[in-house]
């Protein structure tokens, strides 16, 4: 099961949801349809799956850098970090997320907000909660994110505005650019 969903996710990541079939994945497993229909009854539950694959090894780094010990300071750190290197790491999983906020099935959204995005995102945003109060928590949980997802969606174009530089693109200092703005932004 796990060539299936990790053939599917780079098929849907390349081609999108309505560009792959259930006969394509197939196909690129080496399996039969029947086959594929035994572990998966439906395109939907095989994309909702996969979308799970993608994202539940990579979470590990995230959930543990919310739920680990330290400052709200130091978790926003540890998270931002390592949703960063989750960004870098897997251009699969980066063009699967552009691809279906693109597509706007609303259908897929909501199954992908449940099934794959919420616990990590709660998590999220009880440390906005903790680290501004003041603030709406959903809001800067959305910005924390938006703040480092901007940095890989817009890559393409960065190189040929004004005063980019090639160490922009490294994880590392995009990681700590996030990082710098949100604590001076929380820690009045």
């Amino acid at each position: 099961a796990l060539v299936i969903l990790n053939k599917a996710v780079h098929l849907f990541a390349s081609y999108g949801y309505a560009g792959v079939s259930m006969r394509d994945i197939a196909d690129e497993v080496g399996i039969s349809g029947a086959a594929l229909y035994h572990h998966y009854p439906d395109k939907q539950s095989l994309y909702v799956a996969a979308m799970g694959h993608a994202f539940a090894d990579k979470s590990v780094g995230i959930e543990s850098a919310l739920d680990s010990s330290g400052t709200a300071l130091d978790r926003l750190e540890r998270l931002i970090t390592s949703f960063t290197e989750l960004m870098a790491d897997d251009p699969d999983f980066r063009a699967l997320l552009q691809r279906e906020l693109l597509d706007g099935d609303e259908e897929r959204l909501r199954l992908l907000a449940s099934q794959v995005f919420e616990k990590p995102f709660k998590a999220m945003t009880q440390l906005a909660e903790e680290l501004a109060p003041e603030c709406d928590p959903h809001m800067l949980a959305i910005s924390m994110a938006g703040l480092v997802l901007f940095h890989f969606e817009s890559a393409p174009v960065r190189q040929f505005l004004p005063g980019g530089l090639q160490g922009h693109d490294q994880p590392e200092v995009i990681a700590q650019h996030v990082i710098r703005l949100l604590t001076r932004a929380v820690d009045h």
